[in-house]
């Protein structure tokens, strides 16, 4: 995806020919982030620098079907809930305020707010329903639940900036932030004192964090130092392997839910 001027959804599948084009999508305002819907395999939402979200189908040949425009500033992360029983997305804003929207229903359901700084991550708790946990330029983690207005919980997590943060898919109490400081760090939300691993290795801040959907110790890290960095925090020497592939900024990874040890990054 482009992140300036204007952007383009591409959707890509993997095959026995390689990397194909599905599909792409454009929007006339740099996409930041982009979520798949968890009970339909054709839907995607992106969320864009005007701020607004965008809802496509890829069985339709132009989109979008729905545009959501409520935050103020760039719209900078976007999340589908992953647990049963609920279809409900949550955005962050450089507006400062996350959003809670159900993609049938026109408008946000509900805006949260106490962040003192941009929003830079949004992910919703694997485990917990209606818990998501928010990453910000204030230095801070937040822990929201949709069923209350206010924040749950508040980890003074770096003094730095925060940029991503991610839920281990094992532990419910985990998680891991990453930040301009070039650290990640591990909290259980059970006692926030301190962190119960911290991770150095990165040179430049670190764009995004997600940990190992097959191993509870494993975690994948990208920084603006172009690096792609594996860690096991189990381990006295934590640092798997570094790929050092990329002459360009490292923005994005995931990691593949279906194969294990298959990553995806982007520039």
């Amino acid at each position: 995806m482009r992140s300036q001027g204007c952007g383009t959804l591409a959707v890509l599948e993997q095959n026995e020919a390689g990397i194909v084009l599905l599909r792409s999508f454009d929007w006339n305002d740099g996409l930041f982030d982009v979520t798949w819907s968890e009970n339909n395999e054709n839907v995607l939402i992106t969320c864009s620098g005007d701020g607004s979200l965008q809802i496509w189908d890829m069985a339709k040949t132009k989109g979008p079907l729905q545009v959501y425009k409520e935050h103020t500033l760039e719209a900078y992360s976007v999340d589908w809930s992953q647990t049963r029983g609920e279809q409900l997305v949550v955005s962050g804003s450089w507006d400062q305020t996350a959003k809670l929207w159900d993609p049938a229903v026109g408008k946000s359901l509900c805006t949260f707010k106490g962040h003192e700084g941009v929003i830079y991550s949004t992910i919703w708790s694997p485990h917990i329903p209606g818990c998501f946990a928010s990453a910000s330029g204030d230095q801070t983690l937040r822990i929201w639940d949709v069923k209350t207005p206010g924040v749950k919980l508040v980890i003074p997590a770096h003094q730095a900036e925060v940029l991503s943060c991610d839920w281990c898919k094992y532990d419910e109490n985990l998680l891991v932030t990453g930040a301009v400081d070039c650290s990640l760090k591990g909290w259980d939300l059970r006692n926030i004192r301190q962190p119960v691993f911290v991770l150095l290795g990165h040179t430049y801040a670190i764009r995004r964090v997600k940990f190992s959907p097959f191993h509870a110790t494993i975690l994948a890290s990208c920084s603006y130092d172009f690096t792609v960095r594996f860690w096991d925090f189990s381990k006295p020497n934590p640092l798997l392997e570094t790929v050092e592939h990329h002459t360009e900024f490292t923005c994005g990874l995931d990691l593949s839910l279906h194969k294990r040890g298959q990553v995806h990054f982007y520039l």
